[in-house]
């Protein structure tokens, strides 16, 4: 039985280890840098700017919290359009256990952020894809989803950053 709900202090372990293996499915784990206490500081400050869905698969109906396994998030931050005039929605990862794919898991999370939105009146939900991951690109066509072919995404980071000239 499925369980989504909004990520809490205690989950910090869980949310590191999910993004360990979304970026191990990736092939990108020897980029992660982040740590539990960099995911408990940005998760839970006065001030978060970054939020995280938990999903919960649980195997049974007791009450036995070693029945719930954390399965998938969808870590998440509000941006804005200038053209639209409103925020909305960047899903930064979206990541489900191989083991729970097929089970509805992926499409929960993205219909709660879509109901947040639209709860919200925020202008749109986006997130980036891999060009290779064609099982997650035609997962995202079935839900509605349409790619934006004619943008390309850009990224300074480390020295570039910092450089003045």
């Amino acid at each position: 039985m499925l369980t989504l709900r909004c990520a809490e202090p205690g989950d910090v372990p869980a949310i590191h280890s999910l993004i360990r293996d979304l970026a191990d499915f990736e092939k990108l784990l020897h980029a992660v840098d982040a740590t539990e206490p960099d995911l408990q500081a940005a998760l839970f400050c006065a001030q978060p700017r970054v939020f995280c869905e938990l999903a919960e698969w649980r195997t049974n109906e007791v009450d036995d919290p070693l029945a719930v396994t954390p399965v998938g998030i969808a870590l998440w931050f509000y941006n804005y359009s200038t053209f639209r005039g409103q925020h909305g929605i960047y899903l930064e990862d979206l990541f489900v256990q191989p083991a729970y794919r097929g089970r509805g898991i992926g499409k929960a999370l993205l219909l709660r952020l879509a109901e947040r939105c639209a709860t919200e009146g925020l202008a749109r939900l986006e997130w980036s894809v891999l060009d290779w991951n064609e099982p997650a690109i035609a997962f995202y066509r079935s839900l509605g989803a349409a790619p934006l072919d004619e943008w390309t995404v850009f990224r300074l980071t480390g020295d570039a950053l910092v450089r003045r000239s």
